[in-house]
């Protein structure tokens, strides 16, 4: 989508550079997107300062304080975050969480019924975990 908006502006830029009286006449479509960016930045605006106004962001447990999202964002090495978050957007879950998801399943298999579960499982759960943990080192750098 990025793309195709930009490859559109770099269209309207080199129309605008071939019949310069086109920029005068007509508003692109630039501008009306900045005047609706704008409003809704004034809208934004408008209601934090009344809620300031009113004492309601003073009142939230939360005033003052850092914002806590709970998504490992923070965790996250800062090289890693921007992939990992196209991923998340993406409904794609990175490769160590599939690995994670495993593992557990495997261990809830050989613990619901320990005597069914072969040398070949308990094998299998070690090497995964042992896997993860390489995984895992490898992204602490």
């Amino acid at each position: 989508m990025w793309i195709v908006d930009s490859n559109r502006q770099r269209l309207r830029l080199a129309e605008r550079q071939r019949n310069p009286a086109m920029t005068a006449s007509v508003p692109t479509e630039d501008k009306r997107h900045e005047n609706r960016l704008r409003l809704v930045e004034d809208h934004i605006g408008k209601a934090l300062a009344e809620s300031a106004s009113n004492g309601e962001l003073r009142d939230a447990p939360s005033y003052g304080k850092p914002i806590h999202f709970g998504d490992g964002y923070a965790e996250t090495p800062d090289e890693l975050r921007m992939g990992y978050k196209i991923l998340k957007d993406a409904g794609v879950v990175p490769p160590e969480v599939e690995l994670m998801q495993t593992i557990e399943a495997l261990r809830q298999h050989i613990d619901s019924a320990p005597q069914a579960a072969s040398k070949s499982d308990v094998q299998r759960l070690s090497e995964l975990r042992q896997q993860l943990a390489i995984r895992m080192e490898r992204l602490r750098g």
